[in-house]
């Protein structure tokens, strides 16, 4: 009777056991669908999270991008400014070169000379050469006597008696013209003004 008795459990438990695996399997198979229903669903769609660091992701490469690109604008821009400050006087300087030799003429031309008219027109030519390529570049010079003192246009030296009623608070006489290049003063003209 023993051995029977042992034989049933032995069934028993063999029963039991199938049953426990058949559960297992049965929760394990459960586990499975869920956790293959939970990767199709994060295959499927992206979760809030996963949308909103892809969007920082994308907002920082096109900061990256603008920002190196404002750096290599600021970089040429300063670059074409250095480059236009080095050249910007050489188109001056280039007209003025025929006067430059006009003058080293002169100069020859006066050691050997005996007629000073001839020596005095020669300089008024030089001298009208030289106004005529200034007002081409937008040199104006300044027409400061008779005129009423303006601080923003004159520089005062002194203040003298005034000849006439008419000439208080004006210019009487002019030390250095004044010249504008286009319609900024570049230098302010040294007068005297009658009080």
């Amino acid at each position: 009777m023993k051995f029977t008795d042992m034989l049933k459990k032995k069934k028993k438990e063999h029963t039991n056991m199938q049953e426990n695996n058949d559960e297992l399997n049965e929760q394990t198979a459960a586990e499975q669908d869920t956790i293959q229903q939970t990767a199709e669903e994060t295959t499927q769609e992206p979760t809030a999270e996963q949308k909103l660091k892809e969007e920082l992701a994308q907002a920082n490469d096109k900061y990256l991008r603008l920002y190196a690109e404002f750096d290599n604008f600021r970089r040429r821009t300063t670059k074409e400014r250095v480059e236009l400050l080095q050249t910007a006087g050489k188109e001056i300087i280039v007209s003025l070169l025929p006067v430059l030799d006009d003058f080293e003429r002169a100069f020859k031309s006066m050691d050997q000379a005996t007629d000073v008219v001839a020596v005095k027109a020669g300089v008024e030519l030089i001298h009208s050469k030289l106004n005529n390529i200034l007002a081409q570049k937008g040199l104006k010079p300044m027409e400061a006597v008779g005129e009423p003192f303006d601080a923003d246009l004159h520089e005062a030296i002194t203040n003298v008696p005034a000849p006439t009623e008419e000439l208080k608070g004006k210019v009487i006489d002019q030390m250095e013209k004044g010249y504008y290049l286009g319609d900024k003063v570049v230098r302010f003209a040294k007068v005297i003004v009658g009080n």
